[in-house]
């Protein structure tokens, strides 16, 4: 069962797009957003003078992957300034440190490394480290530590609008407490993670996630868009053709990696070139629509058959 967590965020002007500050709840860690025209106030702020790793991000504009760095340093603010010589794609930067005196040298390499890595995995962002850094060497309970520090660091960094961290396809946490409920629902889960939609030869593969909507890997698209499909799908196939992110292949096109939309209608265009209803279209690996299992949660009514509680 998940735990909730609360994060507190302080706007330094009371301005969201200001300097932030943000803490969890019972965490040493720390973190400061600051955008890049406002560098020269960091120097006012000891919680950037300190070991510390840092995310340099780039503003997220249209649909295509933002680039993103991930580093470290024993003085961030000092290594902000030769960012800002030679790195130009960033406009802001996150930092992490932490409130004691205990984050060293060892554990900010450690973190770099284990970041970049899950940034990697993510795949929501295009890094611009040119190799995933060395990972130093800890003691097992300070590996601990540190696996705890990348768990809330990935909160924070979500909750500050960069879920560079997060799996496009997650489990949907499960908040029941009958055992016999928690399996049913864990089912419900998976099975909405594990969709398909075939038409006129091609296949699909799809997730209902938090987000929106993943169409996953391998999935086969139409190459030729109707006047129904919109000019928006049509635009958005021909930049993932641009980035690599489709690969033609005969008389289709192919995702070469996951790819997040809007929504299952969405998806479902995409797929086809041709209006169409994703509710509808997309089906669960038993036979059921998707729309059969939204009307299902709408209704209170179990999806797997078990008669809803009252």
């Amino acid at each position: 069962m998940p735990i909730g967590k609360s994060i507190r965020v302080y706007l330094a002007d009371s301005t969201v797009t200001g300097i932030r500050y943000a803490e969890l709840v019972n965490w040493t860690g720390q973190a400061i957003a600051c955008p890049r025209n406002r560098l020269g106030e960091l120097s006012s702020w000891p919680e950037a003078s300190k070991p510390a790793v840092y995310l340099l991000f780039e503003a997220r504009l249209g649909d295509s992957k933002p680039l993103a760095y991930i580093g470290e340093s024993e003085n961030v603010a000092e290594r902000l300034t030769t960012h800002d010589r030679k790195k130009e794609f960033w406009n802001e930067v996150v930092i992490f440190s932490s409130k004691d005196e205990n984050l060293t040298k060892a554990h900010v390499k450690y973190l770099e490394s284990t970041l970049v890595t899950l940034a990697n995995q993510a795949d929501r962002y295009e890094l611009e480290n040119g190799n995933t850094p060395t990972e130093s060497s800890l003691p097992r309970a300070d590996r601990d530590a540190m696996a705890e520090f990348v768990e809330n660091v990935r909160m924070v960094l979500g909750t500050l609008g960069y879920p560079i961290l997060e799996p496009l396809i997650r489990l949907l946490p499960v908040a029941k407490t009958d055992s016999t409920e928690t399996t049913e629902e864990t089912l419900k889960g998976k099975s909405l993670i594990d969709l398909n939609f075939r038409v006129n030869n091609l296949t699909a593969c799809g997730a209902v996630t938090d987000e929106g909507f993943v169409l996953k890997k391998g999935s086969q698209l139409s190459r030729v868009n109707t006047d129904s499909a919109g000019m928006k799908v049509a635009k958005h196939k021909d930049q993932l053709l641009a980035e690599g992110r489709i690969i033609s292949e005969g008389d289709y096109l192919v995702l070469n990696e996951d790819v997040l939309v809007s929504s299952s209608s969405y998806a479902a265009v995409m797929v086809a070139g041709t209006s169409r209803s994703g509710p509808q279209s997309w089906i669960t690996s038993d036979g059921r629509t998707l729309k059969a299992i939204e009307d299902m949660a709408v209704s209170g009514v179990q999806p797997l058959g078990k008669p809803a509680q009252t």
